[in-house]
């Protein structure tokens, strides 16, 4: 089954936009990065900075690769992968009962305590992978196809952000209401 090429268009920039601006914070704050890798405790001590190094230069180079239609397929497929993967160090420290630990997933500036609403959030970031990979209907993108893509764009980037200060503001919000 092949989705109008508008979804997958819409899909793939919205991810690359979101991917781009991991990348930026990750980027911008190398040294709190590599804190938030070791405080998950899921590798050795001596792939922290290693991996710190190359995630956001991979959320990079993947969020340029969605923007083609040649490599979005397989961009899209290891967004996919990236997603899951961080989906799943959130799951293990969750299990673990590690709800005070800062995911890391807005930057130095939002702190964001570790809660299953993250892995919802996880899951439609999977689906804004599945769109981008699905193949598109053969027909060419006109101008005002071009404008629709950049306002699901919007759309969707600006309803991210608002999980994201949601997410982060959750625990203030719960606390100012007395729970």
């Amino acid at each position: 089954m092949s989705l109008d090429p508008i979804l997958t268009a819409a899909g793939a920039v919205s991810l690359a936009v979101i991917l781009a601006s991991a990348a930026s914070h990750k980027l911008r704050a190398p040294v709190w990065f590599r804190r938030q890798v070791a405080e998950y405790r899921l590798l050795p001590g001596a792939l922290h900075g290693p991996a710190a190094r190359a995630l956001p230069l991979l959320e990079g180079a993947l969020a340029l690769a969605l923007l083609w239609p040649a490599t979005r397929g397989p961009a899209a497929l290891a967004a996919l992968a990236l997603v899951v993967l961080y989906a799943a160090a959130i799951g293990i420290n969750l299990s673990r009962g590690r709800r005070d630990l800062d995911c890391g997933c807005a930057g130095p500036g939002a702190p964001q305590p570790l809660h299953p609403r993250l892995l919802l959030r996880n899951l439609l970031l999977a689906g804004l992978a599945l769109f981008a990979a699905a193949p598109a209907a053969p027909r060419a993108l006109g101008v005002f196809d071009g404008f629709v893509v950049l306002a699901a764009t919007a759309v969707t980037v600006l309803l991210y952000a608002a999980i994201e200060v949601w997410l982060a503001n959750q625990p203030r919000l719960l606390g100012l209401s007395g729970r």
